[in-house]
């Protein structure tokens, strides 16, 4: 059998590397938080009307209940705190929990069927949004205020709380959504 010059059987070494990818998170292209953003073409979903919470309590229970989450392990795919969550896992889990509503779980499919806002327009249970992977939308999250986000990276493993200045995510700043209803 022929082995690599690491050591390692073929199969296992493509086995890890997939992993790698896989723990690699959601992320999106390099964009500087304090730059002002082009908006991304983006189309109104199918039925006209984009994704929105009844009430605009919703907000703060997201970041209440998301407050509720850190520490909670992480897993690809993750769907539920028990088993572990990902990025868009974690604000599927929390948008349901809060609204009895459901969103895709994947953060490109969530950026897509809520509504873009400025940056400067964020309120607490906003979203946003990261390229961690050189592809659009790879990586999300719920804006706490204050600069400050909770999200699920696969780095650490736990989800956590940032912020949005920081060196790491202020490149890879992609922009911010809402779940709140126009007017």
């Amino acid at each position: 059998m022929v082995r690599s010059p690491f050591g390692l059987r073929p199969e296992l070494g493509a086995a890890l590397l997939l992993l790698t990818a896989l723990l690699a998170g959601c992320g999106q292209s390099p964009r500087r938080f304090d730059s002002p953003a082009p908006t991304p073409q983006v189309h109104r979903p199918p039925n006209g009307g984009w994704f929105a919470l009844p009430s605009e309590d919703h907000g703060q229970e997201m970041v209440m209940f998301a407050l509720g989450l850190l520490d909670t392990g992480y897993r690809f795919g993750g769907k539920n705190p028990d088993a572990g969550l990902d990025c868009s896992g974690m604000v599927s889990y929390i948008v349901e929990q809060v609204s009895g509503r459901r969103l895709p779980h994947n953060a490109a499919g969530i950026a897509e069927r809520t509504r873009p806002i400025a940056t400067q327009a964020l309120r607490p249970g906003d979203l946003v949004f990261f390229n961690t992977l050189g592809r659009p939308y790879s990586h999300m999250g719920i804006y706490m205020g204050d600069g400050r986000f909770i999200h699920a990276p696969s780095s650490k493993g736990k989800v956590r709380m940032d912020r949005l200045d920081s060196r790491y995510f202020a490149e890879r700043f992609e922009g911010a959504r809402t779940l709140l209803p126009e007017g």
